[in-house]
């Protein structure tokens, strides 16, 4: 027996006077109506209508069940509801998590347009260099870039980026640019830990991985940090495209040693399922698909 849909049995028929109206009304049969009612009381060990063969009418017991199971049921429907209007429209809270330069770029100005069009939410921006526990840290969507490891996740492609080598005008005036990866071990090397934790550089030279151990003058987990000593004549560092597209356009960072990158990376929207999403969740995605470029190949 499914004691709610013995108790919606019993509601109607208590509500209608009758099997049979209840019947119509539940799109059951009488017969089935009369055993859900049946199997109720046996549950019980109680009986809660009284039954002749013109009348239906409650027990004193049937009465005082009725007022809880009328409130049981709509306690549920009003669940339903909510959890069903959260799946249509935009509601409550979403948290979406990126590496800190990313969401400044570029996740904070989508989740501003977001938030425009979608009142019904409230969010938070989640910015650090490490790769959050989506579950455990109650992250909704998160941006990704690099090979995806957790196969738990859905994602959604939505770009690409390069990892380039780039430096300041002034100091590949003083030092000419490298023209093979092995050439940097001559040259004032600043280093980004958040991309990488140990100063090896990695390139593809004659179509297979070629890794060059450094040296560092300048090692920091801030990628302002690195990439402000580089445009300073500090050195040559490695950067994600996204990270300097901007001083490469104007000229304050010029790419060396183009021929020698690795593959482009790719950028990943992912969340933690493909099932029954969110509307909160789909509706971000979507927006994020429909108007931003997140491809960083070119310089």
């Amino acid at each position: 027996m499914d004691r709610l849909d013995a108790m919606a049995a019993f509601v109607a028929v208590a509500d209608l006077r009758g099997f049979a109206p209840a019947a119509r009304k539940l799109g059951l049969s009488p017969s089935a109506v009369t055993r859900l009612v049946a199997a109720l009381e046996e549950h019980l060990s109680t009986r809660l209508l009284q039954r002749t063969t013109r009348s239906v009418s409650l027990t004193d017991a049937g009465a005082r069940y009725l007022e809880r199971a009328r409130q049981i049921l709509s306690d549920l429907d009003e669940a339903e509801a909510a959890v069903q209007a959260e799946h249509d429209a935009p509601t409550g809270r979403l948290v979406v998590a990126a590496s800190v330069l990313f969401g400044r770029l570029a996740v904070a100005p989508v989740l501003s347009d977001y938030l425009a069009r979608h009142p019904g939410v409230v969010a938070e921006l989640t910015l650090s260099d490490r790769n959050v526990n989506l579950v455990e840290d109650g992250i909704d969507v998160a941006v990704r870039i690099g090979p995806l490891t957790d196969s738990s996740l859905h994602a959604r492609r939505v770009g690409a980026t390069r990892r380039v080598v780039v430096g300041a005008p002034a100091y590949l005036a003083r030092r000419p640019a490298p023209r093979h990866p092995d050439e940097l071990t001559d040259h004032a090397i600043v280093h980004f830990t958040g991309l990488d934790p140990a100063p090896v550089w990695r390139f593809v030279v004659a179509g297979r991985p070629h890794p060059v151990a450094l040296h560092p003058v300048l090692a920091t987990n801030s990628t302002d940090a690195t990439i402000a000593h580089a445009e300073r004549g500090g050195g040559l560092t490695v950067a994600l495209a996204y990270q300097v597209a901007e001083a490469v356009r104007a000229g304050r960072l010029e790419v060396v040693l183009t021929e020698f990158e690795p593959p482009p990376q790719p950028i990943h929207l992912v969340y933690p399922s493909a099932r029954l999403v969110p509307a909160k969740v789909r509706a971000f995605v979507d927006l994020v698909l429909k108007t931003c470029d997140w491809s960083f190949v070119a310089l």
